[in-house]
């Protein structure tokens, strides 16, 4: 029998969507890029006599915990429908779906019907994940959840999530070696194009039809254009080596909303006014492929006054777009006419739209009394304000879960359930297991997609040497 693995997290980050939000639903194209707010999942093996599985999320008061001997392996092993690691897996399988039912109905019975539908989305995506991925000789664990994410908030958080559970659970399988410095560059995307495929298969379980994009980018990281015509197919996803370090504000509108509800509410005028609302969701494919073109361009300069300027007008197009398609909301406009008036930035809602976030790339030479001004209007009227900046690493790995912090502990300080349940909100957490922005902390080790001179995609460690 393999030995137990030790204690280790893994971690992956947000993404906004620059461009092309819900026209990429409909196959057209759309431009992603990670953020600095990311998802961290500790994984803690129990004991062989420990026959349960726990999934903690604090940062939503969710706890659950189920008898691995109780689930539905029958359904999940069934040689019609079981699937491997190594599979693609487009669509979620009725059958088993509904056979997870039993298993989810008493998840978090005594919260409210708003917290509950998140903590069952949650507990659906693990579930499918560890009855397809897992078998019934799997060890107990426990599986802990901390976000430096606002969850609902057009940001990714979702997929983040389902990052972090894929890549831990294909670690546990000891289907995926490294990331390490010495990887044959073949073998790190094929790993990295596996966590991808079962996060979408999370994504589909919380989301329903959601369009690949936000597992995308969280686990290769950096940005992308991304396209998918047909979702029996693999998209096709062109990453932006090019793409600038953008300073950018991120506000939450605190408006709860969801992501399935906007994309039906496409869906529906696409029904009702076919014509016009092909030619919005083109116009909006023709902005995203224009910040492409500028920005893989052989005059693309990153600091360039020019540049910053058309990429701000392009964030202004595509936000009036998606205004016509009814997926915005009065919080986003509001959002969006205190960022005009103080002349600092260019404004969009990101993501599914109907509350969640806005973006705002800041221009160049920013008054800093016009942001204070800002920061102190939007916090009057009960937004949350994030600095982020976009372009970082995707998923993450670190094993064993031991950092050098500032702690006596001999060799780094183990990062144990107790710690990590009672780091302090999303500064606490980043001060304990945060992998940093621009200086990465030792011992978190990332897939790096880089520009090479034959055109192929690489692997860098944290350290920055290459493979």
């Amino acid at each position: 029998m393999a030995p137990v693995m030790p204690s280790f997290l893994t971690s992956a980050p947000g993404k906004v969507i620059l461009f092309g939000e819900h026209a990429v639903v409909h196959g057209k194209a759309a431009i992603a890029a990670a953020i600095s707010l990311r998802s961290y999942l500790l994984v803690t093996a129990l004991s062989k006599t420990d026959r349960i599985i726990t999934l903690r999320f604090p940062d939503i008061s969710f706890h659950h915990t189920w008898e691995i001997d109780s689930l539905p392996w029958d359904a999940f092993s069934h040689p019609s429908k079981k699937k491997f690691y190594y599979d693609l897996v487009t669509s979620l399988d009725p059958d088993l779906v509904e056979a997870m039912k039993p298993h989810l109905a008493n998840v978090s019975p005594k919260s409210t019907p708003e917290n509950r539908k998140i903590h069952q989305a949650a507990a659906s995506a693990f579930l499918y994940l560890f009855l397809s991925l897992g078998s019934q000789s799997f060890p107990g664990c426990i599986y802990t959840l901390r976000s430096t994410l606002p969850i609902g908030a057009g940001l990714g958080s979702s997929a983040s999530i389902s990052v972090c559970l894929s890549s831990a659970l294909l670690l546990q399988l000891r289907t995926l070696s490294g990331p390490h410095p010495d990887q044959p560059r073949e073998e790190a995307e094929l790993q990295v194009e596996r966590i991808n495929r079962w996060a979408f298969v999370g994504e589909m379980c919380i989301h329903g039809n959601p369009s690949g994009v936000d597992n995308t980018v969280s686990t290769g990281g950096k940005a992308v254009l991304f396209k998918r015509k047909d979702y029996t197919k693999a998209p096709s996803v062109i990453p932006l080596y090019n793409f600038p370090e953008l300073r950018f504000l991120l506000v939450n509108t605190r408006q709860v909303r969801s992501t399935a509800v906007e994309v039906a509410k496409v869906a529906t005028l696409k029904k009702s006014q076919p014509v016009i609302t092909d030619l919005i969701l083109e116009a909006i494919d023709k902005v995203s492929q224009s910040a492409h073109d500028l920005i893989t361009g052989p005059a693309f300069a990153k600091e360039s006054q020019a540049v910053t300027n058309v990429l701000g007008e392009l964030i202004q197009l595509n936000h009036g777009l998606l205004v016509s398609l009814g997926v915005s909301h009065p919080r986003l406009e509001r959002i969006s006419e205190l960022v005009n008036s103080a002349g600092v930035g260019w404004t969009k809602l990101t993501g599914g739209g109907g509350g969640g976030s806005a973006i705002t790339m800041l221009k160049p030479g920013a008054s800093p009394a016009a942001l204070r001004l800002l920061g102190k209007n939007l916090d009057a009227e009960n937004f949350e304000i994030f600095e982020a900046t976009l372009g970082g690493d995707g998923v993450g790995v670190l094993m064993p879960a031991i950092l050098r912090n500032d702690s006596d502990e001999v060799g780094g300080e183990e990062i144990d359930q107790e710690k990590f349940l009672n780091a302090d909100g999303r500064e606490g957490v980043e001060r304990l297991v945060g992998v940093g922005v621009k200086e990465k902390r030792e011992g978190w080790k990332f897939w790096r997609i880089s520009a090479q001179a034959n055109g192929a995609h690489g692997f860098t460690g944290a350290n920055g040497e290459a493979s």
